[in-house]
């Protein structure tokens, strides 16, 4: 299995002219999901469900302030 830290730059004359972006990518992408991985709290799944019910309503905020207004008018009535 190839970890990041045993990639080991190649010594061409090429290469030592130009940067090497996969690697420097990987690296990148590496240390990105490892700072996602430590930053999952005991409260992520709470958080996924508010973020995901917040994407459902803002674009039908109007729609979703009038049904608010209907049913609690209609609980009111009750």
């Amino acid at each position: 299995m190839t970890r990041l830290d045993n990639i080991a730059p190649r010594a061409t004359a090429q290469s030592r002219s130009t940067p090497d972006f996969v690697s420097t990518d990987i690296a990148a992408l590496a240390s990105h999901m490892s700072h996602c991985a430590h930053s999952r709290s005991r409260f992520f799944g709470f958080r996924a469900a508010l973020d995901s019910a917040h994407s459902l309503v803002l674009p039908r905020m109007v729609t979703a302030a009038l049904l608010a207004i209907v049913v609690m008018g209609v609980v009111g009535m009750i």
